[in-house]
């Protein structure tokens, strides 16, 4: 049976943990260069995956090495970074980026799926999730509070990337992308380095 309380609660506290993280950007990056629902598809798996192993495995994620998840997250976004940056602009010469010709479902659903799994892997929320299905020993409540939050955060970001578009030209948003998207690799590197 599931609780309403308990999975409207953990929905509260995850999406407001989850809302300025970076899976909002990484939403919204994606969701100006590809199509809105093929990369919801790849990160609503993701994050799927990602509070199953939380429910399931409890606090043992606290004790995977987190080192290595920084180290891969920052490869990870200062490869992102590098690829808006270099991109090509138009055959005429023009500065403008152009949309990527590629689109099919599984190509875009995959980068999606493979960002968020490796980006979000250890998270604060995935902790708190597990944290969250210890307390209430509620699994199936919290797992689906968590998930409703992720999936809603990550919706706000690729929708916002779409609107963003019709305001801003899209050489601007992968410019600014690309730069937040190095410095939290650099961010994520150094946590990796310090740890």
């Amino acid at each position: 049976m599931i609780s309403l309380t308990v999975t409207a609660v953990v929905f509260g506290v995850v999406f407001l943990a989850e809302l300025p993280d970076k899976t909002a950007l990484a939403g919204l990056v994606l969701g100006t260069r590809y199509r809105a629902s093929y990369v919801f598809a790849g990160v609503a798996a993701a994050f799927a995956l990602h509070v199953a192993l939380a429910v399931a495995a409890g606090s043992v994620l606290t004790l995977l090495p987190q080192q290595l998840v920084h180290a891969l997250t920052g490869v990870l976004f200062l490869g992102g970074a590098a690829m808006l940056l270099l991109q090509k602009g138009g055959a005429d010469g023009d500065a403008e980026v152009r949309k990527p010709e590629n689109q099919s479902f599984w190509k875009v659903s995959g980068a999606g799926f493979m960002l968020i799994l490796v980006a979000e892997f250890g998270d604060l929320t995935q902790i708190m999730t597990a944290n969250l299905a210890a307390r209430y020993d509620d699994p199936l409540s919290v797992g689906l509070g968590a998930v409703l939050a992720l999936w809603a955060v990550a919706g706000i970001g690729i929708v916002g990337g779409k609107a963003l578009m019709r305001k801003v030209p899209l050489r601007l948003i992968t410019q600014i992308a690309a730069l937040v998207m190095l410095a939290l690799g650099v961010w994520s590197l150094w946590e990796a380095l310090t740890g």
